[in-house]
């Protein structure tokens, strides 16, 4: 069984990939391409993951 974080990592990594195909549709920023990308994919679901622990 995968764990809750794992699961939670992965759906962001998603959602951070869509948003970083539909930004390059939209805008030529590459910088707010990478914001959103390693924003969505990578801080906020670590910054859930020490919340969740936190408890």
């Amino acid at each position: 069984m995968v764990s809750k974080n794992t699961q939670r990592s992965i759906l962001f990594a998603f959602v951070a990939t869509g948003l970083w195909v539909v930004t390059g549709r939209l805008t030529d920023s590459t910088l707010l391409r990478w914001g959103l990308l390693v924003g969505v994919g990578v801080i906020l679901p670590t910054i859930l993951a020490q919340r969740d622990g936190d408890d």
